[in-house]
């Protein structure tokens, strides 16, 4: 019998499998469209998608989750896609794809600092094995002359990632009190919105190539909406963490992906990185034990907020 536990990793590496498509799909097509038209039109497919699954609110859905909602939705939904878009427009596929893993370095310390989650020292020495194979697949072990330098492109990646960090850890929250699909729903129609309105009164064309319409839809669909509702999935299952190191994954996809359709080479070290990085979560898999105390202190919260 399949452990409870692998149910919660298999979502986490199909997501990742299917972010890892999203700079190798998008980047040929942001030489003809604005980022912030992309961001639009890709959460608005994104929300579509997941309309006919979308139940209604849950039943102990409260006025202060709204809060968390919104918070969630400008984050995730809104600031980092767009700044993720411009970035990927001054980058390329494979750094874009690597730069992504800013993500596991932002979701797991804000879900130290701010969630209340522990990492034991098997915990970090696994955290350190994913994070020394990113470093290796950025510079190459050549850190005379870096590979990814910071230019703005880079840095517009790094700091979405931030903000997806904090929408990773938000909605694990609301991902206990509401549907998933419901969340990416508003999530997605939220942000989406709030792109649109920025899109018109910047005076954006809202102009789209014919030829584009496929990859934009495949972005929506399969790039955030289904990516997205695996990784909740799993987030809600084994924790911000564990999640977040087989979700590093992504950065490998888009390599080899970016390899494959954009002809972007694949060097020795990111194979090194690779054999690293699979060590790391083999290490947290079999021996990790990581302590989930978020959902405890929210309902901690709860009955302090109670009894005032």
């Amino acid at each position: 019998m399949i452990r409870p536990v692998m149910i919660g990793y298999l979502p986490a590496a199909i997501a990742a499998l299917l972010f890892g498509s999203v700079s190798t799909i998008a980047k040929p097509i942001l030489y003809d469209i604005n980022p912030l038209l992309l961001s639009f039109l890709v959460y608005l497919i994104s929300g579509l998608t997941l309309t006919p699954t979308a139940r209604n609110l849950g039943q102990h859905f409260e006025k202060k989750d709204y809060v968390l909602l919104i918070t969630t939705a400008i984050s995730g939904a809104a600031i980092a896609p767009a700044m993720f878009f411009f970035g990927l427009k001054e980058t390329t596929a494979a750094d874009g794809s690597v730069l992504v893993n800013g993500e596991i370095v932002f979701s797991v310390l804000l879900a130290m600092l701010f969630f209340k989650e522990r990492l034991n020292p098997v915990g970090f020495a696994s955290v350190a094995l994913v994070l020394i194979g990113v470093t290796i697949i950025t510079t190459n072990l050549d850190f005379n002359n870096l590979q990814l330098k910071a230019n703005y492109g880079n840095l517009l990646i790094i700091g979405a990632t931030f903000f997806w960090g904090l929408d990773n850890n938000i909605s694990k929250i609301l991902s206990r009190k509401m549907p998933i699909p419901k969340l990416i729903q508003l999530k997605s129609f939220i942000g989406g919105t709030i792109l649109f309105v920025l899109t018109v009164l910047l005076g954006i064309p809202l102009i789209i190539n014919l030829a584009q319409i496929p990859y934009i839809v495949l972005l929506g669909i399969v790039g955030f909406a289904a990516s997205l509702y695996f990784f909740l999935q799993s987030l809600r299952k084994i924790g911000t963490v564990k999640t977040i190191l087989i979700f590093s994954f992504s950065s490998l996809f888009g390599l080899v992906l970016a390899s494959t359709l954009l002809h972007e080479q694949i060097t020795i070290y990111q194979i090194i990185a690779v054999g690293i990085m699979v060590s790391g979560i083999y290490l947290i898999n079999r021996e990790g034990r990581i302590s989930d105390n978020s959902n405890v202190n929210f309902r901690r919260v709860n009955a302090s907020d109670e009894r005032h």
